[in-house]
């Protein structure tokens, strides 16, 4: 059930809302999508297939927790509050709070979806209304009225090897590499992420629904260091960090198999969180590049020994090659290792298709898409 406009078909939001309503949903995962393309071909893999569903579940530290709390008596305005070791700030209303990731939130988080109750304590400056300076209690999950959080850079379109070329261990925003030139890590997935599947996240936009720790969250818009305006291949695709979304997604429904505190000795604290998308085959051009294996996908080399705006760059790598968990750059051989987790993307795909095919998760293209215009603009 499509048009077609010239030879090239197209398919329509509304045409793939029937299909889900009547169960006639064809979705698959992004590996899934390949494996038809090449045994079917393009065309007939296109047919066969609705929706590809893509997944990422790397570490961010870029995250908030932000808790509604109900009023004590006498009521507080609070100002500076304490969740376990986590330490944030209020302002934002009576009983609004804050919470970093960084300072200790993804192990609240943790904790707080384990089921344990964390001491909080909390003071303020009194006021006519708010007469309280000080509260002291105990929170469990039950005890939050309501909730969110908010990942700052849940999806983006590439990502990047780090290696250093200074001697012993050099910090990343992902962990230590072993220098000089020893060893690397990658933060993307290549073929099957989000952002390689469906290249300037051209089907999200504000309000576009993601799967989230196995719970809907929205996109809110551009993410930090959104800039959908870098070079890209051919095809399309990305080569370097390009366009990204925030996302927000309701802390009651976030599972804790799918979501993970980590901690950094350098770099502090974050979250490991697995985020699924769907990717709707609108026409054989988005079927494409969704169907571009990790051969044809690049990733940057940036040498994080120089602590600078701008990284040094070595060049870039096929996903293949990273993927095979060695590397060579010129006389340098490395190992390298993914920073995120290829377990827990895979079973956020499943859980997606899953519920795609049930209707129990809605398939929207975005209102409006992710602004054009560069997030990422540098400080003189």
């Amino acid at each position: 059930m499509s048009a077609s406009r010239g030879n090239a078909p197209i398919r329509t939001e509304q045409e793939l809302e029937v299909l889900q309503r009547s169960g006639d949903l064809q979705v698959c995962s992004a590996a899934a999508f390949r494996e038809r393309v090449a045994t079917r071909g393009l065309e007939q893999a296109f047919a066969d297939t609705h929706v590809v569903v893509a997944g990422d579940a790397g570490f961010t530290a870029q995250a908030s927790l932000v808790l509604h709390l109900g009023p004590s008596d006498p009521p507080i305005r609070i100002e500076r509050f304490r969740l376990g070791r986590a330490e944030g700030g209020g302002s934002h209303g009576n009983t609004d709070l804050v919470l970093p990731i960084q300072q200790g939130g993804a192990q609240a988080l943790e904790q707080l979806l384990q089921g344990r109750r964390l001491p909080f304590s909390a003071s303020g400056l009194a006021t006519l209304q708010q007469p309280r300076q000080e509260l002291e209690t105990q929170l469990s999950l039950g005890q939050i009225g309501a909730g969110r959080l908010l990942l700052h850079r849940a999806i983006s379109e590439n990502g990047v090897v780090a290696i250093s070329s200074r001697e012993g261990l050099t910090p990343t925003p992902w962990g230590p590499v072993l220098g000089p030139i020893s060893s690397a890590l990658f933060n993307c997935a290549g073929a099957g992420s989000i952002g390689l599947t469906m290249p300037g996240l051209h089907g999200l936009g504000p309000g576009s629904p993601v799967l989230v720790a196995g719970t809907i969250g929205w996109v809110s818009g551009a993410g930090a260091g959104h800039n959908p305006l870098v070079r890209r291949s051919a095809s399309g695709h990305a080569l370097s960090p390009g366009a990204s979304c925030s996302v927000e997604a309701d802390l009651h429904g976030l599972q804790p198999r799918w979501i993970r505190a980590c901690s950094h000795r350098q770099e502090g604290d974050g979250l490991l969180v697995a985020i699924a998308a769907p990717v709707p085959l609108l026409n054989l051009t988005v079927a494409r590049q969704a169907a571009c294996g990790n051969e044809q996908l690049q990733a940057p080399v940036l040498d994080y020994g120089v602590p600078r705006r701008v990284k040094p760059s070595l060049g870039s790598v096929s996903y293949g090659d990273l993927l095979d968990g060695a590397l060579q750059l010129d006389a340098h051989r490395l190992c390298c290792a993914p920073a995120f987790s290829p377990r827990l993307a895979a079973e956020m795909v499943e859980e997606l298709c899953t519920l795609l095919q049930a209707a129990r998760f809605p398939l929207r293209l975005p209102l409006q898409g992710l602004p054009q215009r560069p997030a990422l603009l540098p400080l003189e």
